[in-house]
């Protein structure tokens, strides 16, 4: 005798149903704001990665209704958009908080103390990564390298650069973020909410008063490179062998690389490391210290 899929346990489930549209009126307003977008491309599907920024600015993460959206004004599949909406991590899939708190955690950031704000943070907050707090405020997620590896260990809130943060500074950072202080990043625009962050990716004008303005420059590290790929530097200096030559620095000299120079690759690590218990101070005093 055979048995059917329920009496065995298996549910073969039912098939998601459509997801709903948007009231008349917020579809009426993006198909406006969809249009301006299409028409900047000679591809109307190369519209969908800014049409995907503009759904997420109206409910703070792509939904299935704003995929369906996207899909419909491009001609396109539901699955090909969903495609795209899965692949980059910058589109969120669940409802997030007001400000998305990045801790870099690659390579540089990590061993300099991202490693270990990030672990304090998620205590401090009481959050895993990727998880939001309980009043809508903050998510937390550690990201890849954000191009800012002589500022490590970098912070972001909204895609600003908050640098050179410590276990402390990054927990007053969150405070603030919560309880609605004026926070400032250190370069860059003011900051504003994960909805008006995503409407200006979107490609709209930030017409907040001296965002445009803004800027996050390069750091000193970062200069030094460009000085030297210019041929504006000084060319860096020959490193002899430490035992002996015709260039021996004379016995017990200490001797300052400048800042074209790169250090051996012999030389002591610098003991820098917040993650490190043995070393616990951050890459930055702390205020009156």
């Amino acid at each position: 005798m055979t048995t059917s899929s329920s009496e065995r346990g298996v549910s073969l489930g039912m098939p998601e149903l459509p997801a709903p549209d948007y009231p008349d009126d917020v579809r009426a307003r993006l198909e406006g704001d969809a249009r301006e977008v299409i028409a900047r491309y000679p591809d109307s599907r190369s519209a969908l990665l800014p049409l995907l920024h503009l759904v997420q600015a109206e409910e703070g993460h792509v939904t299935r209704t704003g995929m369906r959206f996207c899909a419909d004004v491009l001609g396109l599949t539901t699955a090909e958009v969903t495609a795209v909406a899965t692949f980059y991590t910058m589109y969120r899939r669940r409802p997030s908080g007001d400000y998305q708190v990045g801790v870099c955690t690659n390579t540089l950031c990590a061993v300099m103390g991202g490693d270990a704000i990030f672990e304090a943070l998620q205590e401090h907050l009481g959050v895993g990564n990727g998880e939001t707090t309980d009043d809508g405020k903050v998510t937390l997620e550690h990201i890849e390298c954000n191009a800012a590896c002589d500022f490590a260990p970098v912070v972001m809130v909204n895609w600003e650069f908050f640098d050179n943060q410590t276990v402390q500074s990054a927990k007053r950072l969150v405070d603030d973020l919560r309880r609605g202080a004026r926070v400032e990043p250190t370069r860059g625009a003011p900051l504003c909410t994960f909805k008006e962050t995503a409407r200006i990716l979107a490609g709209f004008p930030d017409e907040r008063d001296g965002a445009v303005e803004a800027t996050g420059g390069a750091g000193p590290a970062s200069l030094v490179g460009l000085r030297l790929a210019r041929g504006e530097a000084a060319p860096a200096r020959v490193v002899h062998p430490r035992e002996g030559g015709p260039h021996e620095e004379p016995q017990g000299a200490v001797h300052e690389p400048s800042p074209a120079e790169h250090l051996s690759s012999h030389d002591a690590p610098q003991k820098t490391s917040a993650s490190d218990p043995s070393h616990p101070a951050g890459p930055t005093a702390e205020e009156g210290e």
